[in-house]
C-alpha cells in the first residue's frame, strides 16, 4: 500500500498537470469507487470545477476544487494516469475529462480504492472520512511529547502504534520498520514501556525518514508506482526492511510477524522494551 511519501509524490507530479485545469466530464465504470455521494450528484457536483489546491492526511489525496474537497484513498492498488485519449481498460474505473485535453484516469486493479466528495469546510478533520485519522505525521502537532500521551498507556506493541492512523497518520508497513531501527528500538517493544525521550526519537526519526522518502519519490516495492512517470528511489536506502544483512553491524536481519505484517529488524541494533 502507498504510504505519506507515495501519495505526496503522486499528489506533487498531478498538481504539476492538472493545477488550474477544469473538469469537463466524469465517466464511472464502477460505482462503487464513490463513497458518500450518489454518483449521479457525484458527477453533476464536479463537472465544471476547477482542481485549485494539492493537499494530503496521511495516505490521503485531497483535491481542492472551486465549491468542493475531493478526497481520494488509493489503498492497495489505485493509481492515477494521464491520457491525450480516453482508454479503454478494465482496470479503469473513474475517468475525468478536462478541459486541457486529457483524460485523467483512475485505475485500480483491486477496487479497494474510494472517492468522496464534500462541500469545502477550513477543517478538514471534520470530513466523515477522517473520523479515524489523526494528525499528518508532518503536523506541528505530532511531537515526542504528543506520541507518549497517546501511547504510553496502551498494551500494545511500537509497531502497532506507528501503523495505527489515528495516532498519527502517513507511516505504513515499510516507513516503520525503518522508524524502529532508526530508534534503535525492536518494534515489539511494548508502547507503556516507551519513555518521553524514546517518543522524541521515534517522532524526529518519523519526519526525517518519510521528508527523505518523499525527496526520493517514495519507494518502489512491487506494483508501487507514481505511475505519471515518477518512479521512487527510496527503496536503495532502506536499512532493514527486505534486507538480509544490517548496514550498520552486519548482522544478520531477522524477519518475522508482528501485528500480522511482515517485519524486519536488527537483533543486535534495535533494544527490546
Amino acid at each position: 500500500m502507498p504510504e505519506a511519501p507515495e501519495v505526496q509524490t503522486v499528489l506533487s507530479t498531478l498538481e504539476a498537470q492538472i493545477k488550474d485545469v477544469s473538469i469537463e466530464d466524469v465517466l464511472i465504470y464502477y460505482p462503487k469507487i464513490i463513497d458518500n455521494v450518489e454518483v449521479e450528484t457525484f458527477k453533476n457536483q464536479l463537472i465544471g470545477q476547477t482542481f485549485h489546491s494539492f493537499n494530503r492526511l496521511g495516505k490521503y489525496l485531497i483535491f481542492g476544487l472551486d465549491d468542493y474537497d475531493l478526497v481520494v484513498h488509493l489503498r492497495m492498488e489505485g493509481k492515477f494516469y494521464l491520457y491525450n485519449m480516453l482508454c479503454e481498460n478494465k482496470h479503469i474505473h473513474i475517468v475525468f475529462k478536462l478541459n486541457s485535453g486529457t483524460y485523467m484516469s483512475y485505475h485500480d486493479t483491486r477496487k479497494f480504492g474510494r472517492m468522496y466528495l464534500y462541500p469545502k469546510k477550513e477543517d478538514i478533520h471534520a470530513y466523515p472520512c477522517f473520523k479515524n485519522v489523526g494528525y499528518d505525521y508532518m503536523d506541528e502537532r505530532v511531537n515526542g511529547m504528543y506520541f507518549y500521551t497517546c501511547v504510553h498507556s496502551l498494551k500494545r506493541n511500537l509497531k502497532s502504534c506507528l501503523l495505527d492512523q489515528s495516532i498519527m497518520a502517513g507511516v505504513g508497513n515499510i516507513y516503520a520498520d525503518e522508524i524502529c531501527f532508526a530508534s534503535g528500538l525492536d518494534p515489539r517493544s511494548r508502547a507503556l514501556k516507551l519513555s518521553k525521550k524514546d517518543c522524541e526519537k521515534i517522532v524526529f526519526q518519523t519526519k526525517r525518514i518519510l521528508q527523505g522518502a518523499t525527496r526520493f519519490g517514495g519507494t518502489t516495492i512491487r506494483s508501487y508506482t507514481s505511475s505519471l512517470g515518477v518512479t521512487g528511489r527510496f527503496q536503495l536506502y532502506l536499512n532493514v526492511h527486505d534486507q538480509t544483512q544490517c548496514k550498520v553491524c552486519h548482522h544478520a536481519i531477522k524477519k518475522l510477524t508482528v501485528s500480522q505484517r511482515g517485519t524486519y529488524l536488527c537483533p543486535n541494533c534495535q533494544k527490546r522494551k
